[in-house]
């Protein structure tokens, strides 16, 4: 072969990765711009104002997942008629949680060359109270009933649950003294009775109890999963019990609902939803055979709430906290929801 076709075949080779690349990056801004335009028989949604402050009516506040200029928008429904008409605020978040008129907003900084992430901390009005760097893709979100904490959890390696090579950082905030604990790993970890120290320890899914003293998460290590129950005062974890994760305290504070790995599912898939009682320790299965992959959140004392993949990204189910019934559909393209009011 001659040096000039050598060159001919190298130059055209060229030409075809980078029409391969300039394709790649127009159907990517494509996908974006459509998700910009609203689709029909879609969720109405229209600009206006969003309150966390208490009281106001019961409603339900949450990420809208719905194609459209508010995509990805914090937006509010009556917590009576949650597939009506959406009012967003024009704050973006990616996870969110909020409680006795606090938020927390987990949400992408596109400030930069490279996209980063933070936490900002919202007051009733959803005005920025404070924000700090995370070190990670955002997954999981709480305020404490009485507003005064926030968690937060993000992926600093890995990006699934469902799989053993990730890992997490999980921080904690005293909105009432500005203390940030920017790792649960600080924390003295007691096992069966004594300190445990492993280099591969993870937290996520935090949930706090009411009095703000406490809270519950899952700790990982060694492969294993465990549900811990926290000390603030006195900086410690303690295990409780095994193959729990992703904990949430019911309003009444004598429950535990989260997801269990069950044996002989998927490993994409592993998982189902339980209820805990504290007081027996006594785990109840619930009627979604679905795998969830979510911090479930209790409407109230008997009801929950979670979220699966849809259409437009995920949509939102209900189901009895006590086993009985079957899963309904709560909401369409929503995500991340706290029931206020």
């Amino acid at each position: 072969m001659t040096l000039h076709r050598r060159i001919l075949i190298l130059a055209t080779a060229v030409v075809l990765l980078a029409g391969v690349g300039v394709f790649a990056v127009l159907r990517a801004s494509s996908r974006a711009a459509e998700k910009d335009q609203a689709r029909a028989g879609g969720p109405q949604v229209t600009r206006g104002e969003v309150s966390l402050a208490p009281g106001g009516g019961s409603r339900m506040v949450f990420r809208n997942m719905a194609w459209g200029p508010h995509r990805d928008e914090l937006a509010t429904v009556p917590a009576d008629a949650p597939g009506g008409p959406r009012t967003a605020s024009g704050v973006s978040c990616l996870r969110f949680h909020a409680a006795a008129g606090t938020g927390i907003c987990l949400q992408a900084d596109r400030g930069g060359v490279q996209e980063s992430y933070r936490a900002v901390v919202l007051d009733a009005g959803l005005g920025e109270v404070s924000a700090h760097p995370l070190a990670g893709i955002p997954t999981r979100a709480r305020v404490s009933p009485g507003g005064h904490l926030a968690a937060w959890t993000v992926f600093v390696g890995g990006d699934s649950y469902a799989g053993t090579d990730f890992s997490t950082r999980t921080s904690l905030l005293d909105l009432r003294t500005g203390r940030l604990d920017a790792s649960l790993e600080d924390f003295t970890v007691l096992k069966d009775g004594k300190e445990y120290r492993n280099a591969d320890v993870n937290f996520w899914g935090v949930t706090f109890t009411a009095d703000e003293k406490a809270f519950y998460a899952t700790l990982a290590t060694g492969g294993r999963t465990y549900l811990v129950r926290g000390d603030l005062a006195a900086r410690t974890v303690t295990t409780l019990r095994e193959n729990l994760e992703c904990p949430s305290l019911s309003p009444d504070g004598t429950r535990l609902v989260f997801k269990k790995r069950v044996p002989g599912l998927p490993a994409e898939a592993p998982w189902r939803l339980h209820v805990l009682d504290l007081a027996s320790m006594r785990e109840t299965p619930l009627a979604e055979e679905r795998s969830v992959d979510d911090q479930v959140v209790w409407r109230d004392d008997r009801t929950l709430v979670y979220s699966l993949p849809g259409d437009f990204g995920a949509d939102l189910y209900t189901l009895p906290a006590d086993g009985s019934g079957a899963p309904a559909r709560l909401a369409d393209s929503a995500l991340a929801p706290a029931f206020l009011g």
